[in-house]
């Protein structure tokens, strides 16, 4: 059932060619034009031969999913523990930072951080008496782990994370408890133990904070128990208590993929219920009326029994008021909100070859015998254009004027950079909104809808110095 890796394009040829694992997988994605689908495609395989609709279906925020696959090599090249290794020798992993030092052992979980850079000898040296690693951040070391979350974020509309553990064997890491993301479990190296309880309340079904750890006591009968393998995948949905050991013969190597960290419809209505608040008071007396002096009287907990036709009309009052509050509700701004800030937590694009040469990446601008080359950018009525991928911007009308955000310029550490904009001028709204309706197709400039070619010259130009245009030939020929 559903697509497997071949639901890629270019078919059997095309992966020889690119070669295998992971990396092979994100070069045949790369020729897919529209980010929107390539994002598509890999969850599509993240998930296969389970299809998306029969996971969104029956497993999304319901139930946990496991996928055994059978195959060893399903996730070669994205993360291993060379690269744990590799990261460790660059010298910029710091403890706490970047790594966690942990242990659980007789129901104690224990965090062991020194202070300071993670050196090779002293990491080694707590794995090998038992501790286990958590690297919190793999994207900032791994360009594969990078590439693949960059991909993925925009088929969830909201913040793709991950964090790698490495387990030693006959240990486990980590107390029993319930996290407030849906997690994807891949298991990169080795194998591990793994068991999934339910929520044990209603107030725990699609909590918006991770638990405390919890103790054996505490948990009940597991809903799923398993031993992953390499290649397997397992998920399960926020407030799914979870505890994964190593067995005494293998270490494990996993890497937990998560997403929708508070991006529920409460979420939504914390930002947009106090600006509807806002306008209805700017805009209708009724909210501006004063209370009547004797509800102190009548209202409150100690009069909460009383049979009294004030009080009926008290509630009704403030019933209407609130149901009057939708009328006021600024519904696309406050998504817009959410947005700009999704867009801040985004991880900056990853470009292919081709991407790079079309786009400021690749511009050949450069100090040659003495002066600068190549230094104008070129952009003609005629460039064809178009956006680098559909999820890069956002358009936000704010009070200060018209925003433009944007994610090229982010960091792979999580808001290491402050939110990118651009203030733009109201007459250049109509174009940002054609790149996006038109995309993943290419339009000459000449095409935007703005009153002089000037401008449109002038709006391409900075955009493409901002890499969030790409042009269909390379401007300069190299």
């Amino acid at each position: 059932p559903g697509g497997g890796p071949a639901a890629i394009p270019g078919g059997p040829r095309a992966a020889r060619e690119d070669g295998g694992g992971v990396p092979g997988l994100l070069r045949r994605l790369g020729r897919v034009e529209d980010s929107r689908q390539r994002a598509a495609e890999l969850f599509r395989w993240l998930l296969a031969p389970v299809a998306p609709s029969e996971f969104l279906g029956q497993h999304w925020e319901r139930a946990p999913l496991l996928v055994r696959r059978g195959d060893p090599g399903y996730y070669a090249g994205l993360f291993s523990t060379a690269d744990l290794d590799a990261a460790l020798r660059g010298g910029e992993v710091h403890f706490g930072t970047h790594l966690d030092v942990t242990s659980y052992a007789e129901g104690v979980r224990e965090t062991h951080n020194p202070s300071g850079r993670a050196l090779p000898a002293v990491v080694w040296d707590f794995y090998q008496n038992g501790c286990s690693l958590r690297l919190l951040c793999p994207q900032a070391f791994s360009p594969t782990v990078w590439h693949f979350l960059s991909i993925l974020q925009e088929q969830f509309g909201s913040m793709v994370g991950a964090n790698t553990y490495l387990t030693p064997p006959g240990t486990q890491g980590f107390a029993p408890h319930y996290d407030d993301i849906e997690a994807f479990v891949l298991q990169l190296e080795g194998k591990k133990h793994w068991r999934v309880y339910s929520p044990r309340t209603d107030a725990e079904v699609l909590p918006q904070l991770s638990s405390a750890n919890l103790t054996q006591a505490e948990l009940g009968e597991p809903v799923l128990e398993t031993v992953l393998e390499a290649g397997d995948l397992l998920y399960f949905p926020r407030g799914f208590i979870h505890q994964g050991d190593c067995l005494p013969d293998a270490h494990s190597l996993h890497i937990t993929v998560s997403s929708y960290q508070r991006n529920s419809w409460g979420d939504l209505l914390e930002k947009l219920l106090p600006a509807a608040l806002q306008m209805a008071l700017e805009e209708d007396v009724e909210y501006r009326r004063g209370l009547p002096m004797d509800y102190l009287g009548y209202m409150g907990v100690a009069n909460s029994d009383a049979a009294d036709a004030r009080r009926a009309a008290f509630m009704e009052k403030v019933q209407s008021l609130i149901k009057r509050l939708v009328d006021y509700a600024p519904i696309d701004a406050a998504v817009d909100q959410r947005a700009k800030s999704f867009l801040h937590d985004c991880l900056p694009p990853v470009l292919t070859q081709s991407e790079k040469a079309q786009s400021i990446y690749g511009f050949p601008a450069r100090w040659q015998d003495g002066a600068p080359h190549n230094v104008d950018i070129q952009i003609t009525k005629d460039t064809e254009i178009r956006l680098l991928c559909h999820g890069i911007v956002r358009l936000c009308n704010e009070e200060a004027g018209v925003m433009l955000y944007y994610t090229t310029e982010n960091s792979r550490v999580y808001h290491k950079e402050e939110p990118k904009f651009l203030e733009l001028d109201p007459e250049y709204i109509d174009s940002i909104e054609f790149l996006l309706s038109s995309y993943p197709n290419h339009i000459s400039v000449d095409n935007l809808p703005c009153e002089t070619l000037e401008e449109k010259i002038s709006l391409a130009t900075l955009l493409f110095e901002k890499g969030i245009l790409t042009t269909k030939k390379p401007l300069v020929q190299v």
